[in-house]
């Protein structure tokens, strides 16, 4: 299937049509490239509205984000003026959906409310109350794919249940059919009336959203389907930096290596599938290391679909019985980067001052908290969601389970990351922890990763004391992977009896 271009946008509406308009509800499908909803609320030449609902329970709620509010903001403002360009206008609003979608559809009299699918436990919900509040007056929910590559019901294990295994999901779902790309529309055309009565209710204007961000501003990713496009052809061109390298660079963390497109995927700026099927067509390489990260996306945002209770209980159920720690002090620690292990420390000042963290980084952070200092996995799920602009549900959720052994096709409970081999592993250099952790800027490659083995000498030469300038570290690892291993194990026994 060849990918379209930004230079062809096909025309799909007619200025002549009588129909009554659509309103396009958006959520996380903020572009107008390959947008399944936006094609059929522009089918027959319907004049569209495009909505966009401010939802409290979102901005304020379990997984509320000053980044990624802030990413939402830029996003709104791009896809506004793309609109206009067009001959549309985006509709924000701020309220609940379940009164706002059903008035904007009476008000404008449309028959149709278009949306792509949600997948996670509270999007099902929200969106079951609005479609029962659009029946009772005739109206219709219709929802379209967008947000995944491939459905959850299209990917089945033999006797038609969901799979719990990544790579037997990743064989079915390469096999399943792929729909078309949908190109940009040349126009978007806005319905030509304003609507009356309450039309009071439903202002034009954009309600102020100005969040602070938790980041530095000018280290978080320039937000809109605009600058998703230009970071998707930058990952594309040939070269060692982009794609071409990516199964070599990967997992270095003080390298350019990775895609940057988790909040592009995330908040919809661009399609998954484009990017798939732009990847498998790139000239240069067989992404086959890269692919397989989406089929991951995918397979724990269905995860999450068939299993919803995942979004508060571990997927193993023998992990109810792990006896976790309470430990304030360490648990802020380690989110202040302050642990007294210098890939650790890198890591989570990386994700306070850029909304954003490597993904092998996360890996090493995750595997310390949950199995090092045997701190329940959800608290780190939280913080996760506090500060990452791409912070996604099922993904971070996902990412969490496996890393602390309680998920599907988790990491083995007896497997605990070395965060110093870890270290001189991935960053051997030494680049990464020095640009993060400038106290240990001046510390040789050889001991950058043990700054703790440094004699008092070597740290006064290295203009750095452990313990004042920076922390000892704050657990041995070898102590908190035997207590780790031991209540796993006493888990499993009981779990036996």
């Amino acid at each position: 299937m060849p990918a379209f271009t930004d230079d062809a946008p096909v025309d799909l509406t007619s200025s002549t049509s009588t129909r009554a308009p659509s309103i396009l509800w958006l959520r996380r499908d903020l572009r107008l490239h390959d947008h399944p909803a936006l094609t059929a609320a522009l089918a027959g030449g319907r004049s569209v509205v495009p909505l966009y609902v401010l939802d409290e329970a979102l901005l304020a709620g379990r997984w509320a984000s000053p980044n990624r509010a802030w990413f939402l903001a830029g996003c709104l403002r791009d896809l506004g003026a793309a609109l206009e360009a067009r001959g549309g206008r985006l509709l924000v609003l701020r309220g609940r959906p379940a009164d706002l979608v059903p008035a904007v559809a009476r008000a404008f009299g449309a028959e149709e409310v278009h949306v792509s699918r949600d997948y996670a436990p509270y999007g099902r919900r929200r969106d079951r109350a609005v479609a029962q509040t659009l029946a009772a007056t005739g109206r219709r929910l219709v929802e379209h794919p967008g947000v995944l590559i491939r459905e959850p019901e299209a990917i089945r294990t033999r006797t038609g249940g969901r799979y719990a295994v990544f790579t037997p999901f990743r064989r079915t779902w390469e096999a399943a059919t792929i729909r078309d790309l949908a190109p940009a529309p040349a126009h978007v055309p806005f319905p030509s009336t304003w609507p009356e009565g309450e039309a009071w209710a439903l202002q034009p204007a954009t309600p102020e959203l100005a969040p602070i961000p938790t980041a530095q501003p000018s280290l978080l990713p320039a937000p809109g389907e605009a600058a998703a496009r230009q970071r998707l052809a930058r990952w594309l061109d040939p070269g060692p930096t982009g794609l071409d390298g990516y199964a070599g660079r990967r997992n270095l963390v003080g390298e350019d290596g990775t895609s940057r497109l988790s909040a592009d995927l995330r908040w919809g700026t661009l399609s998954p599938l484009e990017v798939l099927v732009r990847a498998v067509t790139h000239a240069e390489v067989q992404p086959a290391v890269f692919t397989s990260e989406l089929a991951w996306r995918d397979f724990y945002a269905h995860l999450l679909w068939w299993e919803p209770h995942l979004a508060r209980d571990p997927f193993d159920p023998r992990a109810a019985g792990l006896a976790w720690r309470s430990v304030p002090d360490e648990i802020a620690a380690w989110r202040a980067g302050q642990t007294g292990y210098p890939i650790v420390d890198a890591a989570m000042r990386q994700l306070l001052a850029t909304g954003w963290m490597h993904n092998r980084a996360r890996m090493i952070v995750a595997s310390f908290l949950a199995k090092d200092l045997f701190v329940d996995w959800r608290i780190g799920e939280a913080h996760f969601m506090a500060h990452l602009v791409d912070g996604d549900p099922a993904a971070n959720n996902g990412g969490w389970q496996w890393s602390a052994s309680t998920g599907a096709d988790a990491q083995p409970w007896f497997r605990v990351f070395n965060p110093t081999l870890q270290g001189e592993r991935f960053d051997p250099d030494g680049a990464y922890v020095r640009r993060w952790v400038p106290e240990l800027a001046r510390v040789p490659v050889g001991r950058i990763h043990r700054p703790w083995t440094l004699s008092p000498a070597e740290q006064a030469t290295c203009g750095c004391r452990i313990g004042h300038d920076y922390p000892a570290p704050i657990v041995d690892h070898a102590d908190g992977r035997a207590r780790a291993l031991a209540a796993w194990s006493a888990v499993r026994a009981s779990s036996r009896d």
